[in-house]
């Protein structure tokens, strides 16, 4: 076995490995983090394309049933339930979101609470009723005491929420939040760099805008008016198509 693969099995065994003092110890470190960091890519890959193949819905409420039963990544073991989305089956509007929070467990239902209320007023500011739009989130279970989510979680979850887009055919998608931005997007991109900008959505020609979670703007007041500038820019977006 070589230097590597030791040092990344003791990693996956919650051993510290002892590396010897010697000039080149940092290129067997750097050696070893980047084997570590290539299997796990592997494996979150190996995972979306399971994900992909065992779980495609022949309708939406169909997929809800499959989310509902799924026990891909240990979350289903802490759930109260599965948010699966709530709205318009054929909304124009997406709204993507991070995960559900404890309320959302509770529910079953994606911005419930304080943030969710913040959401519904500023979808009313242009013109939408939340019944008009659908919410959903990149993660269908709560992750414990609401930390961010893993990137086995979101492989997880992948699939379900690319089959949602699809049945859904949104005219835009709104991701809220750094989070759920970069993961819809694949980029480490601050949030703040982020806003004012048309992405598009995987191979497909559905515009994205982000923004900032709502949550955040219960911390931060003084940013609201960036999120309204950013609602006025997606609906310019969505506008031109």
């Amino acid at each position: 076995m070589n230097e590597d693969k030791r040092l990344y099995y003791l990693h996956k065994m919650g051993i510290q490995a002892w590396v010897p003092k010697f000039s080149d110890t940092d290129q067997v470190v750097d050696q070893a983090s980047e084997s570590i960091n290539n299997e796990v890519q592997r494996a979150v890959v190996d995972l979306e394309e399971l994900n992909s193949k065992n779980n495609n819905a022949e309708s939406f409420d169909g997929l809800k049933k499959i989310v509902a039963s799924c026990t891909l990544c240990n979350l289903h073991r802490s759930r109260t339930q599965t948010v699966f989305g709530v709205g318009h089956p054929a909304a124009d509007w997406l709204i993507i979101g991070e995960a559900p929070g404890a309320d959302e467990d509770r529910v079953g239902e994606p911005f419930v609470g304080r943030a969710g209320q913040l959401l519904t007023n500023m979808l009313r500011a242009i013109g939408l009723a939340r019944e008009e739009v659908f919410i959903t989130n990149i993660l269908k279970c709560r992750p414990p005491n609401n930390r961010d989510p893993q990137q086995n979680e979101i492989a997880s979850c992948r699939s379900y929420l690319r089959q949602q887009i699809d049945f859904i055919q949104p005219k835009i998608i709104l991701a809220v939040g750094r989070i759920a931005a970069q993961s819809i997007l694949n980029t480490d991109t601050p949030i703040g760099k982020m806003r004012g900008k048309k992405y598009t959505y995987e191979d497909t020609k559905i515009p994205i805008v982000a923004t900032y979670h709502p949550a955040y703007l219960l911390r931060s007041p003084q940013q609201k008016r960036k999120a309204w500038e950013d609602l006025k820019y997606a609906l310019e977006v969505k506008e031109l198509g």
